[in-house]
């Protein structure tokens, strides 16, 4: 029974909760002392909830129940050592209680035997009439052991057992979408709709599958049928916007993004989409406007700052970009697309260190992608930072081994710094790697190309 604040059965709550202030101990009966515990937990007061476990077994030491909601209590503070010789306990005296095979099995999942979990759960499935619980809690073990197809077939018997299980419903299609099964999961899906004509979470489902597929024009026919469903459903209305999105169908998007806003409090993801729509349509100072929502709803949404840095450079206005990349790296500096966008902002702006810095920190986050060490290169170059230039190039042979664009380069670098050892080397490399790249020598490092050795080499191969 529950506890709720405007009836009479919060009376023994009240009481309970008197006692503790007065130190009066009073009797409760085992009942009771389950709704009082009950209570606690679902309000997360795990202490009071302790608190009145303690008590209740001073004064029900046989309870069975008091004692399975110790053992919850002492999983949740992994003490699974403890909670489980409780348990053995509990079965010698009750082998058919099924609520103690759980608690088992919620144990053996905590200490990663998911396996051993789920044979006891089976077992629970013996002694049980309640049989969806079970089914949701062997689908949650067999997807900690990345057995999908399992998981995704107990959480299909879940929703045999109880059509509006949401939760077993998308635990099944996450199994889907991992296993990459789309077609599948329609067929499944208009079977259930079938049963089930009015599930809003169903059809969105479905049009998520549809569009999946590109096939917009039934995911928005989907989309729709779940806002009649309920017409509530901001998911609904966000799915239906990003299909219209693919359609081209900018100021219908927005209509429908607009009504999340008047649902709810605003989401920054609709905010960013509404932007990105009127910047579609040509209207920019909406466009701006609502990136600028986006960042205020949620500073810490990197796609807002960027829109807002990448609006501002499409304008030319690099200033602009410069000032708000620099205020998202303020708020996040570990983003590698930030540093990435301030590096390419500066390179525009002939800020050549600052490209320099920005390059070189998202190679230190870990982007590794070919045109950031070429860039941050060249530009060391540019700098007059020749060992500084080799050493990046050298760096970056070791993720590209058989890249012509790095072998030319460190070519040049090393012809330029007398090493004509090295420099051949690497020539001999990029012209066996791709001749046609050849051009870089000589629009990098001309003197070099002009060499008679390098001239020589060119003509050989």
């Amino acid at each position: 029974m529950e506890f709720s604040p405007n009836d009479n059965n919060n009376l023994p709550l009240t009481k309970f909760e008197s006692m503790l202030k007065t130190n009066n101990v009073l009797f409760f009966d085992s009942e009771e002392f389950e709704n009082i515990i009950h209570h606690y937990l679902t309000q997360g007061k795990v202490a009071l909830a302790k608190k009145a476990i303690k008590l209740g077994l001073e004064q029900h030491p046989t309870s069975t129940n008091l004692k399975l909601f110790q053992v919850e209590v002492l999983v949740f503070e992994n003490k699974l050592n403890q909670a489980d010789k409780i348990l053995n306990s509990l079965h010698d005296l009750e082998p058919q209680n099924e609520e103690i095979y759980i608690q088992k099995a919620n144990i053996l999942s905590k200490k990663d035997d998911h396996e051993k979990a789920i044979n006891v759960l089976k077992k629970s499935l013996e002694l049980t009439e309640d049989v969806s619980d079970i089914y949701s809690l062997i689908g949650m073990e067999y997807l900690f052991l990345d057995k999908f197809e399992d998981a995704k077939s107990y959480f299909m018997k879940c929703l045999e057992t109880d059509l509006e299980d949401y939760s077993a419903l998308y635990n099944m299609m996450y199994c889907f979408d991992f296993l990459e099964q789309t077609e599948e999961a329609i067929e499944y899906l208009n079977a259930y709709l079938n049963n089930n004509p009015y599930c809003e979470v169903a059809w969105h489902q479905l049009g998520k599958q549809y569009y999946d597929l590109q096939d917009y024009k039934k995911a928005l026919a989907a989309f729709d049928f779940a806002i009649i469903s309920d017409d509530t459903f901001i998911g609904a209305y966000i799915e239906k916007g990003k299909v219209l999105e693919k359609l081209k169908k900018y100021q219908e998007a927005i209509e429908n993004y607009s009504i999340t806003l008047k649902l709810d409090d605003p989401t920054s993801f609709a905010l960013l989409r509404i932007g990105s729509c009127y910047e579609k349509l040509g209207n920019q100072e909406l466009a701006v406007q609502y990136y600028y929502k986006t960042v205020h709803e949620d500073p810490l949404l990197d796609k807002g700052w960027i829109a807002i840095t990448k609006f501002y450079t499409k304008q030319r206005n690099f200033q602009k970009s410069l000032y708000y990349i620099n205020k998202a790296i303020n708020i996040d500096a570990e983003n590698v697309t930030y540093w990435k966008l301030y590096a390419k902002i500066n390179q525009r702006l002939n800020f050549l260190e600052e490209a320099e810095r920005g390059f070189k920190k998202a190679l230190e986050l870990g982007n590794y992608e070919i045109d950031t060490w070429l860039t941050r290169g060249d530009i060391l170059l540019q700098l007059g930072e020749t060992e500084a230039a080799v050493y990046n190039f050298l760096q970056a042979s070791e993720f590209y081994p058989e890249n012509a664009e790095i072998e030319y380069r460190l070519a040049g670098l090393y012809y330029t710094l007398n090493e004509t050892e090295k420099g051949s080397f690497h020539l001999k490399n990029g012209l066996h790697f791709n001749p046609e790249y050849a051009f870089i020598l000589k629009e990098l490092f001309p003197k070099v190309y002009n060499k008679q050795q390098v001239k020589s080499l060119l003509k050989t191969d």
